[in-house]
Parts: C-alpha cells; structure tokens; sequence
C-alpha cells in the first residue's frame, strides 16, 4: 500500500493495484476467487473486480469502500446498490449481465454490499475507454447496426416489463469482439413506472439524457427512453454529432434518429416499438 501525488493510497490485491481514498478490508473476495482484475475509475461509489474461482470468471460490484472518485459517503453507494438488486433479479435478458448472488458485508462504518455476476466477456463501447472505443467505431456498419438492434431490444424489453431506463448509455453497453455477443451491464438506476423526475438532473451522461430529466417533477417514461434510443443511434453512426455530415448511415435513418430526440416529447416516436419499426423499415430501404 502506498500513496499517491493526488493524496489517494494504491491498495493491491492479488497483486492487482487499483486507487482509493483510503484502505478498505477486501478480505472478503478471498471466497469468490483471485482477482485479476480492478475497475477503480468509477464515479458510483462502486469498486469492481473481475475475480476467478476453479476455472470459473465472476464480476464483483461493491459499495462501502472509500473509493477514489466518488464524492458522496460510501452509506450512499451501499444504499444505491441494495436497491439495484431487484432490478436485475426482475430484468433477466439474454442481453443482460446475470446476478448470480449478493450479501452485505462488515459492519458499522464499514458495512458494505457485494454483488455477484456471471463475467461477460467484452470491451465497453463508451467513449470514456478510448481504446476499446476507437475498436469499437472501427467496426463494420453491420455489425454496429446489430449492437444497435440489440439495444433497442433490451429498452423494448424493459418498458414491456414495465420498468424504464435511467442513466443508460454508451458505459453500459459492452461488445465481445470475437463473438459479436453484445451485453448490458448496468442497470443500476431503472425505476419502476410510473415514475416522475425527483431530482432535478438525474443520473446519466448529458448527450443521452431527455429534456425531461432534466426537469423537478417532469414525467418519465418509455418516451423518455426514445430519446435515449436516438441518442445511441448517433453514438454509433454519427461521431456523437448531431450533423448529416457525420452521418454514416442513409438520410431517411438520420431523420428516424432525429424525430427519436426531438426536444418536443410529442414529436418523438411514442414507444420503443416504434423506433424499432421505423428503424427497420428505413434500413430495408438503404439495403443494409
């Protein structure tokens, strides 16, 4: 253990080094297996690890710990994770990381939540991984309209089971580049519907977030989640530029993406089902 330039200590486990505000007892990974990996850089008040046990690969999301970037107490994150569980108990999607199991671990000021998940082979498509995202934008449009569909299956899931998507975007998608399997993995905060803006700005990046949740007590829907749709669609076929100069894709497609995140609610798709139509009819005029 040492510390750091920015008053941070480097912990090691297994010989894994990873950044925290302070020391944190994570004797308790021992029984899941060796780490051999540490997700560090994450602004949720959540440490993961990839840990292996008898052959067999585990990703491990705790809260409690001090971690380096996360500015609220840790009894925040522990809470935020204990409420997610039933989220992805409820949720079970081919698309969809698996929660295999979850304890609560400490005591007192250093309580904390473990949740367990079957590993997903992959590298995460958002931008903030600019290596696995410079790879993932070097794909072929086919196989990028293919994570898109994906994606747009899974929001359709989620709205039919009657949940809607917060704090969803390109973090949250992953793509295994030897199968071409596409996975979710963060599902944190879905809500039930109904469901109302209680916060003001909510959880999520800026470029994937409706005018709605932005707004103290504006409604949240599967409308709102449209606008998340759109806002992917250019994500992945338009450089996170709005513009049909950076487009890839056919002009009636980039007027689907644009009606998608219309500012006006009523001028959007008014269902996933919708977009999907749209999207499909579109794509079987350009003969993609």
């Amino acid at each position: 253990m040492e510390n750091n330039f920015d008053g941070e200590i480097i912990q090691t486990v297994d010989g894994v080094s990873f950044r925290m505000k302070a020391a944190y007892d994570f004797s308790f990974l021992k029984k899941y297996g060796r780490v051999f990996k540490v997700f560090d850089d994450q602004d949720s008040g959540n440490i993961c690890f990839g840990v292996q046990k008898a052959g067999e690969k585990y990703f491990v999301k705790f809260a409690g710990a001090p971690t380096a970037r996360c500015c609220d107490a840790p009894a925040q994150a522990v809470e935020r994770l204990r409420v997610s569980l039933p989220v992805y108990q409820e949720l079970r999607h081919p698309s969809l990381i698996q929660l295999v199991s979850w304890e609560e671990v400490g005591q007192g000021d250093s309580a904390g939540v473990a949740a367990v998940f079957h590993w997903a082979e992959g590298d995460c498509m958002g931008r903030m991984y600019e290596e696995a995202h410079q790879r993932f934008m070097a794909l072929p449009v086919k196989a990028r309209l293919q994570v898109y569909w994906d994606v747009l299956e899974f929001l359709d899931y989620v709205n039919r089971t009657g949940s809607v998507a917060i704090d969803f975007y390109d973090g949250s998608v992953m793509y295994n580049f030897d199968s071409g399997k596409t996975t979710i993995c963060d599902v944190d905060f879905f809500r039930k519907k109904p469901c109302v803006n209680d916060m003001g700005r909510m959880w999520g990046s800026a470029k994937f977030m409706s005018p709605e949740e932005f707004q103290l007590g504006a409604q949240i829907d599967e409308v709102t989640n449209v606008y998340t749709a759109g806002a992917m669609a250019f994500a992945l076929f338009g450089k996170y530029e709005r513009g049909m100069d950076t487009w890839q894709l056919s002009p009636e497609l980039y007027q689907t993406a644009c009606k998608a995140v219309s500012d006006d609610r009523a001028k959007r798709q008014q269902s996933i089902a919708q977009l999907m139509e749209e999207w499909k009819s579109g794509i079987e005029k350009a003969d993609l």
